[in-house]
């Protein structure tokens, strides 16, 4: 059992107060759970974190999010130091964290995606729209729904005018799939429960949906999913299998649009994975992991514990 804990936290990126929020509730779950745990906020020296892991401790709690911290950066130093991290390694990371190449690679485990492609955001200045209306338009290597716009008919402004995105910013545009919003988190081999995210009004489930103070002002989480068992279980299926292509351990969460309105095959729409995904009070994977009677500072200590490093 793994005794001294550093709990990585904050960083660089747009999820800095998610992350701090992340840290800080496992920070308490892991001392409630018996262990030695110190807090370090990640800045972008590295020298003064190499120093905060001086002498190393016996395992990192990875709970960054987003940009340096998800998608292979910090655990490439972790990999380099040789301290064990949770969540998954340097190769699993960035490969999830681009939304082409995750869809690409999970296309080969047989999860079906929305084709789309990738443009930049100067294409969408003067409103010439790459696909017909409703589409969805977001940052190709961004997590947790951050800058996600949904272009509808009868919208005035371009994309590019709201969310500020740069000119060269590479942006995923897809079909908008109509019907239900679904996710599944992975725990190790396991998946543990589908659960749909009904958005209240005529919102979507965006980045300040996920994480506003108190989650069923904006969305309700229905776990287990009211959706029918062939379709539950194909996204238990399409889950894991999302999460052994990627090559992730740990703990991760996928996202996926299901058309009810299509009634074929092929209605469930895998969006993409997320390798760290939430770990607050809001948050779906410490809820559905309760939902299989694992409580949350039972989920971090195995985190931990199973934390390893890729060489």
């Amino acid at each position: 059992m793994a005794k001294s804990v550093a709990v990585l936290m904050g960083g660089l990126s747009a999820e800095r107060e998610v992350s701090l929020n992340s840290g800080r509730a496992c920070a308490a779950a892991l001392r409630e759970a018996g262990y030695d745990v110190s807090e370090i906020d990640v800045s972008r020296d590295m020298g003064a974190l190499v120093a905060a892991l001086t002498p190393a401790p016996d395992a990192i709690f990875n709970a960054l999010h987003g940009r340096w911290g998800e998608d292979g950066c910090v655990q490439g130093l972790l990999e380099l130091l040789q301290i064990p991290y949770t969540h998954s390694g340097v190769l699993a990371s960035s490969l999830a964290m681009d939304k082409v190449m995750a869809k690409t690679v999970v296309a080969t485990a047989g999860v079906t995606s929305p084709e789309g492609r990738v443009i930049k955001a100067k294409d969408l200045e003067n409103g010439d729209d790459p696909l017909p209306r409703p589409y969805v338009a977001k940052p190709l290597r961004e997590g947790s729904s951050v800058g996600v716009r949904i272009v509808r008919e009868g919208d005035n402004q371009p994309p590019i005018t709201v969310h500020g995105w740069r000119p060269e910013q590479d942006i995923l545009v897809e079909p908008f799939i109509p019907g239900r919003e679904l996710t599944v988190s992975v725990m190790g081999d396991r998946a543990l429960a589908v659960t749909e995210i009904r958005p209240l009004g005529e919102g979507f489930y965006d980045y300040d949906a996920k994480y506003s103070e108190d989650n069923t002002v904006a969305a309700v989480h229905v776990v287990p999913a009211e959706i029918p068992e062939s379709t539950y279980d194909e996204a238990m299926s399409a889950s894991l299998a999302a999460h052994r292509a990627l090559g992730c351990r740990g703990v991760s969460r996928s996202d996926f649009r299901y058309d009810d309105t299509a009634r074929q095959p092929g209605d469930l729409y895998y969006l993409e994975t997320n390798t760290q995904p939430g770990m607050t009070a809001t948050s779906l994977v410490p809820e559905q992991a309760r939902h299989i009677g694992l409580s949350f500072p039972e989920l971090c200590a195995w985190m931990v514990e199973n934390a390893a490093c890729d060489s």
